[in-house]
């Protein structure tokens, strides 16, 4: 039984199943609602509430659909005292997450270059199924990465103060090692970073459309029609295969402290455990794995912009507006009934959204509140948004992370045609890179939901407010 609480908001009840130990809260409109009924979202989350330790509801997000174990969407915060994590509410590509570069490059000043800064952009950016980076990591290299992040990057000269400072924990999970991960998941990092890979995805340029708040556009250097450019990847293979790993070796640690669970892709270990220490430390690692990752592409998105405008226009820079993980564990200190409870918050296709005051954020965002990022689906727009103070009693400081498929990849690639997607979006001014046509029809805008009504529910439930609007011109796809 869903009951409704108003037109953004409705409720699982504890009391709709024997095993729910807490209610689960969803922000969606009713359409979105019944579309949920036609996968297991809705049974997922349900089945999410009877994890052990859950520190208040399970939350929801207007861009739900099925995952694994978790739905995409779901938030769950668990104590740290006697709560689990579970590899499932973090997901297979650990801290993929999406990073903000914005630029006083006028887009009406260089219309006649998109093309070739698309070019440029495939070109300097490898993308696609086991693409191979530039950077050949000894495993020295690994293990720093592992534990310290974006801070490895600084001393080759390839991140900047403000990249680290505009990145969610300046780039780095504390507990990151390469000792709690296995020697499979290293050699396929090794190989990998620096690269988008493939799925969904991919290297954006837009313009800035429209701004909603200039305060925080202004913070955030967002200048109403100029260029900004997206990055949406994660840890790859790396990520991957830590997953893999965990979700195979928990199995036991499921049985060995008598967990009960409605479904194996729950599973599991207590948070205070040596099993939920070492997943935790591995997806550390991960998760430190993609913020490098992330700024290794910047960093090649800022050679292709280069190679493009420099000596045409005075200023090219992009500056890093912020970068946020939108599928990782996080251990933070909520007020619970008055009191300070250190939780496992499990964002899983969810991004942080602390407000204004928060002492997480940059200086220059601690009065408006942390950016939060909301790619649309490709020939779309996506959103620049900030988390709002009632987020951290309301989502456990979380928001969407997108618009949210409904329909699945495989549909998609049987139901849409890549080549015939590339022309429409041609005729739209968008010029589209991508390495395989069948790859291109399972990202379609038809695939996914309407990201503006995503948005209006998230800002209409009070958690995030609108900045700015961009809109796409150039797609890199793997």
């Amino acid at each position: 039984m869903i009951k409704k609480i108003n037109d953004y908001e409705w409720e699982i009840p504890k009391q709709d199943r024997p095993d729910m130990r807490q209610p689960v809260r969803l922000f969606a409109t009713e359409p979105m609602i019944n579309a949920a009924r036609q996968d297991k979202s809705l049974d997922q989350a349900a089945n999410v509430a009877t994890l052990p330790g859950l520190a208040g509801p399970v939350m929801v997000m207007p861009d739900m659909h099925q995952g694994y174990g978790f739905p995409i969407g779901g938030v769950a915060a668990t104590r740290v005292s006697d709560g689990v994590v579970s590899p499932g509410g973090i997901g297979y590509d650990i801290n993929c997450g999406v990073r903000l570069l914005a630029s006083s490059i006028e887009m009406e000043a260089v219309r006649g270059q998109l093309s070739d800064l698309a070019t440029a952009l495939d070109r300097f950016c490898p993308s696609g199924v086991g693409s191979k980076g530039s950077v050949h990591l000894s495993e020295r290299d690994l293990e720093e990465i592992c534990r310290k992040g974006v801070a490895w990057a600084t001393k080759r000269g390839w991140a900047g103060a403000d990249d680290i400072r505009r990145t969610e924990e300046e780039g780095c999970i504390n507990g990151g090692s390469l000792d709690t991960v296995s020697k499979r998941a290293g050699e396929r990092g090794r190989e990998q970073l620096g690269t988008l890979g493939a799925g969904n995805h991919f290297v954006e340029v837009d313009w800035v459309e429209e701004i909603f708040d200039d305060a925080a556009a202004q913070a955030m250097g967002l200048n109403l029609g100029c260029l900004t450019l997206q990055i949406h990847t994660g840890s790859r293979g790396f990520g991957h295969q830590v997953c893999t790993d965990y979700v195979q070796s928990l199995q036991r640690a499921v049985q060995k402290y008598g967990i009960q669970l409605p479904d194996r892709e729950l599973v599991c270990a207590p948070i205070d455990s040596d099993e939920g220490r070492a997943y935790l430390s591995a997806m550390a690692a991960a998760a430190n794995y993609a913020f490098v990752n992330r700024q290794l592409i910047a960093n090649e998105a800022r050679e292709a912009f280069e190679a493009v405008f420099a000596g045409k226009m005075k200023n090219w820079h992009l500056h890093q507006v912020y970068d946020i993980a939108h599928n990782v564990g996080k251990l933070e200190t909520h007020i619970i009934n008055g009191e300070k409870v250190r939780v496992c918050v499990h964002r899983k296709g969810a991004t942080r959204a602390f407000g204004p005051g928060s002492p997480e954020l940059p200086d220059e965002y601690r009065r408006i509140g942390q950016p939060v990022l909301v790619p649309g689906s490709m020939g779309t727009g996506s959103w620049v948004l900030a988390g709002n103070e009632a987020s951290l009693a309301r989502s456990w400081g979380s928001s969407c992370h997108g618009a949210g498929r409904v329909m699945s990849r495989a549909k998609a690639k049987t139901s849409l045609h890549g080549e015939e997607l590339r022309r429409e979006l041609q005729a739209q001014g968008i010029f589209v890179r991508a390495g395989s046509m069948p790859g291109l029809a399972e990202e379609a805008p038809g695939a996914y939901k309407d990201v503006d009504e995503v948005v209006e529910t998230v800002v209409a439930a009070g958690i995030v407010r609108k900045v700015a609007r961009l809109r796409p011109l150039c797609v890199v796809k793997g």
